[in-house]
């Protein structure tokens, strides 16, 4: 990357916290400061927006429902590229940002061996080296990076197609719609692994904050790495604590059990 883009990107991260607040509370992290959870929504809105409005270009079905949306079939013809190049170039900041921990490690491929015990949720907590990011965040990443050079070079095609071969244009609308539907799947899990499957993940991109206990489940090495605390130590903890306070409330109960008695 070009130190222009790099100087760029660092002023406008100072500038995020600046203007931006996040609040850590007693018992929580700080997991994605302003700056991130900016990033994250512009590219989030600016696929979406790509993706409609090429599913209403792509499907006569779809363009009569969807196009009244943004305008008119003329209006979504033209309003497509731009959408596409707004993600492109919030993608590419929130690239910068992300590169040092979506790097690939040993520890994401032992993660993609028990991916099913994951899915499962087999154990109480992940394995002790995941670390910020699991080894499916990490491809589903390196999957938008992929699919992001793909609409790139395709949808520079398909926007100047008078000037390019016939069949250059059209081997890239295959290309396009592929990679619009892995993208499409990969969203899809995105939002069930960060709001169903991971209850407390999705207020990380509202309000930049996870508990700590959440924390010591998913990501272990992590919590490890920001509280210098052993998270098994911490699980058992809390286990333990919870055990204590559900047996005084038993107690409590058949203590009332016993007043109530004639």
């Amino acid at each position: 990357m070009s130190s222009s883009v790099e100087r760029f990107d660092e002023r406008a991260r100072r500038e995020a916290d600046r203007v931006g607040t996040t609040v850590v509370r007693r018992g929580e992290l700080l997991r994605h400061p302003v700056y991130t959870r900016v990033l994250h929504w512009l590219v989030a809105i600016t696929f979406v927006l790509s993706l409609l409005s090429g599913f209403a270009i792509y499907s006569p079905w779809l363009f009569k429902f969807l196009t009244p949306i943004f305008g008119g079939g003329a209006m979504t013809r033209f309003l497509h590229p731009w959408f596409g190049l707004a993600f492109e170039v919030f993608f590419l900041f929130q690239f910068l940002n992300w590169l040092t921990p979506m790097m690939w490690r040993e520890s994401d491929r032992r993660w993609l061996k028990r991916i099913k015990a994951y899915t499962t949720n087999e154990d109480k907590l992940e394995p002790a080296d995941v670390g910020f990011f699991n080894g499916g965040q990490k491809v589903y990443f390196w999957a938008i990076v992929l699919s992001g050079v793909l609409f790139l070079i395709t949808g520079i095609l398909l926007w100047f197609d008078d000037i390019f071969p016939r069949w250059l244009v059209a081997v890239s609308y295959v290309i396009h719609d592929l990679a619009a539907l892995l993208m499409l799947a990969g969203f899809i899990i995105h939002i069930y692994e960060g709001t169903a499957a991971a209850p407390g993940t999705f207020r990380s991109m509202i309000n930049g904050t996870v508990s700590e206990r959440w924390a010591w489940t998913h990501h272990p090495a992590w919590y490890k790495a920001v509280t210098g605390r052993d998270p098994r130590e911490s699980y058992e903890r809390e286990r333990r604590r919870q055990s204590d306070r559900e047996r005084a409330i038993q107690e409590w109960e058949r203590e009332q059990d016993g007043r109530d008695v004639p």
